[in-house]
Parts: structure tokens; C-alpha cells; sequence
């Protein structure tokens, strides 16, 4: 599938600092507009003069996405705007105020681009979108525990069905038929690629910090004592930051658990929110 540069969902990288070779403007309303203009125009050459020599660096190759150049210029057609606070400016567009992860800053010589810092905040939106993504999926899971509990009178212990069974959360299913309670997403078929930058796993036990105490959610090999889900960053710091728990109440708790969250996140085997978690109120 195809990456595109969409100004809704800048791709993240790891970028270099950018030699500054970029256009200066008396205001940033000036900036602004120029902007527009190379984005509607899709001029390669205006960009790299407006966003620096290396702005290839922060997209895809296969270049801009007619879709989103398109959503742009319905936006900016709408409504647009710059907010302004003391030497750094935003442009905000559409009727809801869409603010675009590009800073205006001003310098000596007059205002321009802050590559460096759309970095910074293109990365911490992309954490923000996924970690959000993260819990909603693991409100989705509760959910489909609880449809898969009034069919099997019991809990799945695992994401995809074993081959012509429906012994986990989602199973293939022919037109008419109902769907599984959960889709084939929380196990993806690329190991290691997650779903919206997290990995995801069921847990069976509980902790003695959990509501009821310590007790394994299984029963003669059946899980029907409760459930439990913990999602985790594919890459800490760069898909996300909070690792997630949530158990059969839906109650979600997040933790920081640094450089160290894969090692500990695979370690981990109870639902058992201790003093190093936080309640999510999402």
C-alpha cells in the first residue's frame, strides 16, 4: 500500500537537522499563503524554497496525495487563519480550525518554516493519534468479550479462530453470515507490525491489586472468570509512549514504563495496576 504526504497525517521519520536553505517573509500570513499556493500547485520547487533544501526528507517519494491536496483547498477555500504568540505563528484551516503541524517562526531576517519543530510536532502527534487509536481498539476488545461470553459462556484466550473454528474473536465468515465479535486486526499477518503503532495481548491472571485480588481468569482450561488485554508501543518514543491494561470492567490503565516498555511489556502476565499505574479516563 501506498504512504502518501497527506497535511492531515504527516508520516513520521527520524529526521535530520535541515540545512536551512528557505524563503523568508515580511509576515507570516505571506508564508502562509505561499504555502497554499505550492501546495495546490504540487511544485516540488517551491516547496524546497519554502520548507528547506532536505523537506523530502519528512515525505513519502511517491509524492502528494490528490485526495488531501484537495481536502487542503476545500479548507483554506473555507476558512483560514494565523495564530500568532509573540515570534511563532500557525496556520489553522477549515471550519474547525485544523492547525497545521508547521511552525512560522521569526528570524532575523524575516518569518519562515521551523522544519525542526514540525518534526517534533508531527512526532507527537502521531503518538497522541496512536495511543488514542490503542484504547479505543481495547474498549473494542472488551466489547467483543463479552458478545463472544453470550455464545460460548466463556472468554476467547486468543485474537484469530484456529482454522474452520470460532475459538477466538474473529473467524472468516461467508456473505450473510453474522460477523465475529472482532476483526483480524489486533494480530496482523507481518509480524512485528502492530495495529495503529501497538502490539496487543491477552492476559489470563489477575494481580493482587486488581478488584477481587490475585486469581487466574482460567477454569479447567476455560476462561471464565474475567479477561484482560495489555497494549504496548511497537517502537517507545516513536508509536508511542503509554503502555496500556485494561480488564473485564473496561477500565483502562496506562504506565511509562521508558526505553525498557518492550522487555517489560513481554514480561508482564497479570492485570495488576499497581502504584506505577495511572486510570485512564478516555
Amino acid at each position: 500500500m501506498k504512504s502518501y504526504f497527506t497535511l492531515y497525517a504527516i508520516p513520521l521519520l527520524c529526521l535530520p537537522v535541515m540545512a536551512q536553505a528557505q524563503q523568508y517573509f515580511k509576515t507570516p500570513e505571506e508564508a502562509a499563503n505561499a504555502l497554499s499556493v505550492a501546495i495546490t500547485q504540487q511544485d516540488d520547487a517551491e516547496l524546497a524554497n519554502l520548507l528547506g533544501n532536505d523537506w523530502r526528507d519528512f515525505l513519502p517519494p511517491e509524492g502528494v496525495d490528490p485526495e488531501s491536496v484537495a481536502r487542503f483547498t476545500r479548507d483554506w477555500k473555507a476558512s483560514h487563519h494565523i495564530v500568532q504568540e509573540n515570534n511563532a505563528a500557525h496556520l489553522n484551516v477549515g471550519s474547525e480550525g485544523w492547525q497545521l503541524p508547521l511552525p512560522i517562526v521569526k528570524a532575523e531576517n524575516g518569518w519562515r518554516f521551523d522544519m525542526k519543530a514540525a518534526s517534533e510536532e508531527i512526532l507527537t502527534r502521531a503518538i497522541g493519534r496512536n495511543e488514542l487509536s490503542a484504547m479505543q481498539a481495547m474498549h473494542a476488545y472488551v466489547n467483543a468479550q463479552q458478545d463472544f461470553y453470550q455464545m460460548n459462556h466463556e472468554y476467547a484466550q486468543k485474537f484469530i479462530s484456529s482454522d474452520g473454528k470460532k475459538d477466538g474473536l474473529y473467524w472468516p465468515v461467508s456473505p450473510g453470515d453474522a460477523p465475529s465479535p472482532l476483526g483480524p486486526a489486533f494480530s496482523p499477518v507481518q509480524p512485528g507490525m502492530g495495529y495503529h503503532g501497538y502490539h496487543f495481548r491477552i492476559i489470563t491472571a489477575q494481580g493482587k491489586h486488581a478488584d477481587g485480588g490475585e486469581k487466574s481468569y482460567l477454569k479447567d482450561g476455560k476462561m471464565t472468570d474475567g479477561f484482560a488485554l495489555i497494549a504496548w508501543p511497537v517502537d517507545y518514543g516513536k508509536t508511542g509512549i503509554a503502555t496500556f491494561i485494561v480488564n473485564q470492567k473496561d477500565d483502562i490503565w496506562q504506565a511509562d514504563f521508558g526505553p525498557q516498555t518492550d522487555e517489560k511489556a513481554k514480561a508482564m502476565t497479570l492485570f495488576d495496576p499497581g502504584s506505577e499505574w495511572q486510570p485512564e479516563t478516555f
